[in-house]
């Protein structure tokens, strides 16, 4: 991935402003409630934050109950981008973050991105990264050798029980 690019994502806090327009039209489908669902989809967009760093991809929003949710990239399972009409008209997406928690859901969803294509590559490589390291508790595979001699101490070991259980004196096992 281009370093440019890279520094861009990294730097990225905010959703376009044209995800206020998404909310809006949506909310117009509510007729004479539109007040009362679209007060709280302008304060969660004016208290969305995004937080991209080497670890992981975090993201807060809310004013009165405050909601906060970072994900190692360790952790991410799949990553999908949903548009809907609404949003491929105004050029938005939204990256939605699966980990194994169980939940059928995103864990967190990135909403109102115009360089979603680019923030989910970007995710991908890092997700992909982080599963290719070694862990640092890993050691080398055991030398075939060392699993043979491992194995011959073990029939040797079974078959000195089977003698004493058995009073064989016989090497068959």
């Amino acid at each position: 991935m281009d370093a440019q690019l890279e520094q861009k994502i990294l730097s990225l806090e905010r959703p376009s402003s044209k995800l206020v327009i998404l909310y809006f039209v949506r909310s117009l489908a509510a007729l004479f409630m539109f007040p009362f669902v679209f007060a709280p989809l302008y304060c969660k967009y004016l208290s969305l934050r995004y937080h991209f760093d080497q670890e992981g991809v975090g993201a807060s929003w809310g004013i009165f109950f405050k909601k906060q949710v970072f994900l190692t990239y360790a952790r991410i399972q799949d990553i999908h981008v949903t548009r809907g009409l609404l949003e491929r008209w105004l050029g938005l997406g939204t990256v939605d973050i699966q980990t194994a928690s169980g939940s059928a859901s995103a864990e967190l969803s990135i909403v109102g991105l115009e360089d979603f294509e680019a923030i989910r590559d970007f995710l991908y490589i890092k997700m992909r990264g982080i599963r290719g390291q070694p862990l640092a508790e890993e050691s080398t595979p055991p030398e075939e050798s060392e699993v043979m001699r491992l194995l011959q101490e073990i029939r040797d070991e079974l078959r000195a029980i089977r003698r004493s259980h058995t009073g064989e004196n016989s090497d068959h096992v």
